[in-house]
């Protein structure tokens, strides 16, 4: 997949074959006699044998550790093990240019040792000082024509420094960012998305970026009508706006950009009068309860946000004919630091992208489907404090330490009319790119990205903080540069219009450079709404950069605090990161600050959109001390990636996430048998290639060339075709931080109770399986590509 490459590896390499493959004193002996005496092969292949299950409680990555360690079957599928018990969910050990620091006699294994010399006599030293002195005329002449006439990616990479990404960390402080973020929410007061664009382009121009441009996209949007929505008590006829207040011309003035944004985006318009039915968080369960008592044709649902992603769930009422939906969130799944009594909030039921043009971009010529609405559902967010109005119930409470949920009575009726008045229309969404072209390899691209604010959006102060880190950062990296250092690889710096309405800029963006991206992409860093909290650092990571996440948390925690022991997991997050992880495969990471209670609560409430005055980032982060460790956490993973002669990723890590999500109680003997296929692949692959690779003396330039594109394309063979709305097709990310197994699986557990066939149940078992041994194929061809190169040479 690589672009043009050397023609030929390093000559350190002819005529042998590594020297660090993974075989035993046996193998080595019969093959390799031409290179050490009997004696020496003996005690360098027994110096080379890898217990991968020893390394894998390496000191250090416990953390990732749910079980005891355990031995796992590597066989073939008639030997595997289908006790689950034995899977061993842990990390990899390092394959990559650590540890050979770490072992500073790791080279000298490999090497042949000097034969023991004799007594010379004079004429000999004459000899041999005249033939080098012959021999250094000519490497210098030798060398200065090739280094005149040989392309420039012919040379071996150079070693990294490891103070350079210090020096340009060192110049972030937590004052400049809170400058940038105060100017930037200035610019708030003006409702014009396009002078926020210029804005940011302007500044990032005058840092220095490269060709910093807009990109730009007629897409459809879906904004607030000329009047509030409103739900009405049948009973008593009383009228109420979306944050509780009565439909007054008082209320209505006061409140009305409040009152306005509280939406969903794309829900169906009109008018329903119909009975409530609580149906709680909406899962399967519920309705399969809620289905025995009642019937809920064309009735409105009273849904709680939260535990599944709302598209999932809009859908499953949908199905079970439902007709509209009253959505809000629980007082008592809101963490502490968030103020209970939040009137109003948006979401989105946008899967992603441009719905007039579903799948490809929003450009000029294209075709325009015809959807004013994604759902036949008619949709509604409201308060807390509306919804106990209408269950005829007190605001949920606390009492004795425990909160006391809300809920309607299943045998009281409630009759309610919702009526929903949104506006489709066409607008310009804006998206800013600027870049640091690479010096080796402009052609592979770190992609990070922020989201900038739009007048239509109402996502409060997130915006700004997400631009001010990006920004931060930039600024940085821009006086090193232009003291003439580059990045390997280059770096695209990205802040996305329309965001809320569901990732739009960045959809069309993916969709419009497709191609370029699928191919050239190496990794998506996100800083979307870095801090949210301000008492627990939440790392989200793909499994193949799980243990760079670790390493550089580890070296930029001083402050115990504010950074305590946690994992680092795979798991479904918002933001614009989500076509770079679902239909690129592309690995991903990003930092965030939270408040503990919000990861103890439950998932996907990160899904409701408040108004500025919600959330206050400097009530939060008065110093800005968080932005400047997530801006400095970002910024050398970002750095890393991009200048490491390898990727820093891991294979073997994938396999290790893979074997911990097929723990569960309804398994069959395929699956763990391609997956504990996949594991050895994996294992021979990160310790055959992966690590000799990053030794100065093997870096061929094409075999680094043909390494780090199959390091960077490996999570792409985990991008499904199908999967449920608000699934990532990306199957190697969770649910949340509570389950472990695959979530396309766990979906159709659920279902699989109330369906009288097991069909679609089977479609989602082999859409894991052919995942797994997709992967698991495209591990052994790669091994099997190097091999083929050494044995040639």
């Amino acid at each position: 997949m690589g672009e043009n490459e050397a023609s030929s590896p390093n000559t350190s390499l002819q005529g042998k074959k590594m020297a660090y493959q993974k075989i035993n004193a046996d193998q080595r002996a019969s093959g390799h006699s031409q290179y050490l005496d009997n004696d020496d092969l003996q005690a360098t292949a027994l110096d080379l044998e890898w217990d991968m299950e020893k390394e894998l409680e390496e000191p250090g990555f416990d953390q990732f550790q749910i079980d005891s360690s355990e031995n796992q079957n590597l066989g073939h599928p008639e030997s595997v093990d289908l006790n689950l018990d034995s899977i061993q969910p842990s990390t990899s050990p390092k394959g990559r240019f650590q540890r050979l620091q770490e072992e500073s006699d790791y080279v000298s294994h490999y090497t042949r040792s000097a034969p023991k010399s004799n007594r010379g006599n004079i004429c000999r030293l004459l000899k041999m000082f005249c033939t080098a002195t012959i021999l250094f005329i000519l490497g210098i002449l030798i060398g200065y024509y090739a280094h005149s006439n040989c392309p420039l990616d012919a040379t071996s990479p150079p070693t990294v420094d490891p103070h350079l990404y210090q020096e340009i960390l060192k110049t972030i402080e937590a004052e400049d960012i809170k400058k940038t973020f105060r100017n930037l929410l200035e610019l708030y007061r003006s409702e014009d998305d396009m002078e926020i664009s210029t804005k940011i382009k302007t500044q990032w121009t005058l840092l220095g970026l490269e060709d910093v441009q807009f990109v730009n996209y007629s897409v459809l949007l879906n904004v607030p009508g000329p009047a509030p929505s409103t739900v009405t008590l049948s009973s008593s006829g009383q009228c109420f706006h979306p944050n509780g207040q009565p439909c007054s011309e008082r209320a209505r003035t006061e409140g009305s950009q409040d009152l306005l944004y509280s939406y969903a985006a794309y829900s169906a318009k009109g008018t329903l009068e119909a009975e409530v039915i609580d149906v709680s968080y909406g899962t399967a369960d519920d309705l399969k309860r809620i289905k025995k008592m009642k019937n809920i044709t064309n009735h409105i649902a009273l849904l709680k946000l939260g535990k599944l992603p709302l598209l999932y769930k809009i859908s499953l009422l949908e199905k079970a004919g439902f007709g509209g939906v009253l959505l809000y969130i629980d007082p008592c799944d809101l963490p502490k630091t968030v103020n209970s009594n939040y009137d109003t909030f948006m979401v989105t039921l946008n899967p992603g992208g441009d719905p007039s043009t579903p799948g490809y971009p929003s450009i000029d010529g294209s075709f325009r489907q015809s959807r004013p609405n994604l759902t036949s559902l008619l949709v509604q967010p409201i308060s807390s404090s509306l919804a106990a109005k209408l269950i005829s119930s007190p605001i949920a409470g606390t009492k004795n330490g425990i909160c006391t949920p809300l809920e309607l009575p299943y045998n009281e009726i409630r009759i309610v009319s919702m009526k929903i008045q949104t506006v489709t229309k066409f607008q310009t969404v804006t998206n800013v790119i600027g870049y640091v072209k690479g010096l080796t390899s402009p052609d592979r691209y770190i992609i990070v990205g922020s989201h900038h604010y739009a007048s239509y959006s109402y996502n409060g102060q997130a915006w700004a903080s997400s631009t001010a880190i990006i920004t931060a950062f930039i600024r940085a990296l821009m006086l090193r540069v232009k003291r003439g250092w580059r990045p390997d690889r280059t770096i695209v710096f990205c802040s996305w219009g329309g965001t809320t309405l569901g990732s739009i800029g960045s959809y069309e963006w993916g969709e419009d450079f497709k191609k370029i991206l699928q191919k050239n992409v190496v990794a998506y860093v996100s800083l979307h709404s870095p801090v949210r909290g301000n008492s627990s650092l939440h790392p989200v990571a793909s499994p193949s950069l799980q243990q760079l996440v670790v390493e550089k948390n580890k070296f930029n925690c001083t402050r115990r605090t504010q950074c305590p022991e946690t994992n680092v997991s795979s798991v479904q997050i918002q933001g614009d990161a989500d076509y770079f992880i679902n239909h690129l495969g592309v690995p991903t990471v990003q930092f965030t600050y939270e408040d503990i209670r919000a990861l103890e609560g439950p998932s996907f409430l990160s899904e409701a959109v408040f108004p500025q005055h919600a959330i206050k980032i400097e009530e939060m982060d008065p110093f800005f001390n968080l932005h400047e460790t997530i801006t400095k956490l970002s910024g050398e993973v970002i750095l890393q990636i991009a200048n490491e002669p390898v990727l820093p990723f891991n294979a073997l890590d994938i396999a290790l996430e893979v074997q911990n999500s097929l723990k569960g109680d309804q398994l069959n003997i395929h699956l763990l048998a391609v997956a504990s296929r996949l594991r050895e692949s994996a294992e021979l692959f990160q310790s055959d290639e992966m690590r000799p690779a990053n030794d100065p003396k093997e870096r061929a330039p094409s075999r680094i060339r043909m390494l780090n594109d199959i390091l960077q394309d490996m999570e792409k063979s985990f991008v499904v075709r199908q999967v449920p709305p608000g699934f990532y097709r990306n199957i190697l990310y969770r649910m949340d931080e509570k389950t472990s197994q695959f979530s396309i699986l766990m979906e159709f557990w659920d279902h699989c109770n109330s369906l009288t066939s097991n069909e679609t149940l089977q479609e989602a078992l082999s859409e894991v399986l052919n995942s797994i041994n997709s992967a698991q194929v495209y591990f052994k061809a790669g091994l099997e590509v190097f091999q083929s190169v050494v044995l040639k040479t």
